[in-house]
């Protein structure tokens, strides 16, 4: 397995675990405030960190490059920001962590389209 995406599927796992705690936690206590966190945890943690590591692992001519280290990187920082920025603006605190985490997840997505469209060019001119 690439690198990359042995580190995609890692993530993706541990956000899983996290989502899944958060949620039996938000049960038992019935206090469901934290339920943007859990959902965005869940989406962009787990499920789109999971998507990274099969398109890596499918595209490995791709997963070698720097750029593709960069949007990794840059998806890893945007959940690292949007998840407790989610969480501060529902307890009320501020927006700002949530206002950048939400512009850095959606340019982490951008780079991921230009990974995506720069692979197929590249691999219709190898073969």
């Amino acid at each position: 397995m690439h690198k990359l995406a042995h580190f995609c599927f890692v993530s993706a796992a541990v956000y899983a675990f996290l989502g899944m705690a958060l949620g039996i936690t938000m049960a038992a206590s019935h206090d469901h405030t934290l339920t943007p966190v859990h959902a965005h945890l869940n989406l962009l943690g787990w499920v789109s960190m999971a998507i990274f590591g099969l398109f890596y692992q499918a595209a490995p001519h791709i997963a070698g490059r720097r750029i593709a280290r960069i949007h990794v990187g840059f998806a890893t920082l945007s959940i690292w920001l949007l998840i407790p920025g989610i969480a501060l603006a529902n307890l009320g605190m501020t927006e700002g962590l949530a206002i950048i985490g939400s512009f850095a997840t959606i340019l982490s997505m951008g780079l991921f389209v230009a990974i995506t469209l720069m692979a197929r060019k590249s691999n219709v001119t190898e073969k």
